[in-house]
């Protein structure tokens, strides 16, 4: 009996686990958890510039942010007002630049000389290494005549005894007698005036602001008036010359009346008590006008108000004899009081000193030897001499 319960509860137990499997095979599938979503990022909405618009369920809020700081302005540096050394004594510093480009002339005449028989075609040498050198014509036979006569006297040449004749040839020549100083100092409330000529390429403008450079230099106080209304850099040229040192500068559009120019910065020279007015004239013209017509009405206009003290004609070096027919026409139209050449240093014919001096009876009171702001020194006769001649 007792082994039918056992096997009835067996059959029992095996019916219910088949039941129960049945039922998990066949139970209906439940849905599946909707998937889930991230949340969306806050719609940002330009509103202009510093305000910010975010937009949720119930409508868009405003977020401000704090004031930018306002932005300076930019101001450029002011520039470098630079301290020129003295013009004293600068021709002797650049002697050694000058005598690089004027000892083949003194050299030559030195080998000439020093042969041992001077006959007719040896002084002819003489002769044409004088005039290759732009000492010209009639200064070129004196010294010829000159130098035949003291080397027959002399008779035996040592190469000491040669030098010494030429130099004081070359001196006497030169002319170291005349007046080189340059009036520049005022006339109690009146400014000095210095009136710069010449045509362009010479270096005028450059030498103007060279000379305001040299006589701020020697302590004095400089005004710069940009005459040349021709040419459309020549203000701004000086411009920049006159920032570096501190000069000011009286300009006015390009083509404007130049004597107007030169009026208004004399005018202003007078108010602001300055020593020395500096203008810078044209070297061409816009209008039919001729240039020395012009030249010769800025000056009687700066007359109005000061007295004109100087009047530099600057003359190129380089252009030899073919600039005297230049510095001649200037000289006829305005009364020239001194000569300027530029580019000495870059050319073997520093005749040209003495061949202007002679023609035109001016004599050169400045020279320029170099492209440095500095290299404008004052004519010294004996060291130019000592130049060509060498050690």
């Amino acid at each position: 009996m007792d082994g039918y319960i056992g096997i009835i509860l067996i059959v029992v137990l095996i019916a219910v686990f088949a039941v129960g499997g049945m039922l998990l095979l066949f139970r209906p599938r439940g849905r599946q958890a909707p998937p889930v979503v991230p949340p969306r990022a806050p719609e940002v909405t330009d509103r202009g510039p510093g305000v910010t618009g975010v937009a949720e369920d119930e409508g868009a809020t405003t977020t401000i942010p704090p004031p930018a700081r306002p932005v300076e302005p930019v101001v450029p540096p002011a520039p470098v007002v630079e301290i020129p050394p003295p013009s004293a004594g600068r021709m002797v510093r650049l002697r050694a630049r000058l005598a690089r480009s004027q000892t083949s002339l003194g050299r030559g005449l030195l080998e000439l000389l020093s042969r041992d028989r001077l006959d007719d075609d040896a002084w002819d040498e003489i002769e044409d290494t004088l005039i290759t050198a732009d000492v010209g014509v009639t200064p070129t036979r004196v010294m010829t005549e000159e130098l035949r006569t003291k080397v027959k006297v002399l008779g035996s040449r040592g190469h000491d005894e040669v030098r010494k004749l030429l130099r004081e040839q070359l001196l006497a020549q030169v002319n170291p007698d005349l007046d080189r100083t340059l009036h520049t100092s005022p006339h109690g409330d009146r400014p000095a005036v210095v009136l710069v000529v010449g045509v362009n390429g010479t270096g005028k403008t450059t030498t103007t602001g060279k000379l305001a450079r040299a006589l701020i230099g020697d302590g004095r106080k400089v005004l710069l008036g940009a005459a040349d209304t021709f040419r459309a850099a020549a203000a701004d040229q000086l411009q920049t010359w006159g920032e570096r040192v501190g000069a000011e500068v009286v300009r006015k559009d390009e083509g404007a009346d130049p004597a107007s120019v030169a009026f208004d910065a004399v005018s202003k020279g007078i108010t602001d008590k300055v020593d020395t007015v500096i203008v810078d004239t044209a070297g061409r013209l816009h209008t039919k006008t001729g240039l020395m017509d012009e030249l010769g009405k800025v000056k009687r206009v700066i007359e109005k108000k000061a007295t004109v003290d100087e009047v530099l004609l600057v003359l190129d070096a380089t252009t030899g004899q073919n600039g005297m027919r230049q510095a001649q026409v200037f000289a006829e139209a305005v009364n020239v009081t001194g000569i300027v050449l530029t580019k000495l240093d870059g050319t073997a014919k520093g005749g040209i000193v003495i061949s202007v001096q002679r023609e035109l009876g001016v004599p050169v009171k400045l020279v320029g030897l170099g492209e440095g702001p500095d290299d404008l020194a004052p004519f010294d006769p004996e060291v130019f001499v000592d130049a060509i001649l060498g050690d």
